[in-house]
């Protein structure tokens, strides 16, 4: 795999990705773009709803929508690099299994998602997950 990143002015950077897709980033204060390290946060949370909503479909769950609420804490002093990330699953469905929303979560956790299982080296990563009762029109 390989990136290629670019400066543009100030604090805001061009990634280009190795499959030709673009992505902004913004270290300063400005905030034009997410800094580097929101990028890592929501390459974990985006990383591991792949797995989720995948070992969902396969367990022929009914659900309509998928999110990860991420939080994060970091280092007080350079370099701030990550302590402790929370993932909190909420899937919305029709009747979604309890236990195979835990066991998607788990297996993400423990087998599938390389971003959280690299980043899990060195930082306490923590999960939760909740059902919603799709409403019915």
């Amino acid at each position: 795999m390989q990136a290629n990143v670019k400066w543009v002015e100030g604090d805001t950077f061009i990634g280009l990705s190795n499959s030709g897709h673009n992505v902004v980033f913004d270290a300063g204060s400005d905030s034009a773009a997410p800094s580097p390290m929101e990028m890592v946060l929501m390459s974990a949370g985006c990383c591991s709803s792949v797995d989720v909503v995948s070992i969902l479909k396969k367990a022929k769950q009914s659900f309509s929508d998928v999110q990860v609420k991420l939080s994060a804490e970091r280092a007080e002093s350079a370099p701030r690099v990550f302590t402790k990330i929370h993932l909190h699953f909420v899937v919305t469905g029709d009747n979604v299994s309890e236990k195979h929303l835990a066991r998607a979560v788990q297996l993400s956790a423990e087998k599938y998602c390389s971003v959280a299982l690299m980043l899990d080296k060195t930082v306490e990563i923590t999960h939760s997950h909740e059902v919603v009762e799709e409403q019915v029109k």
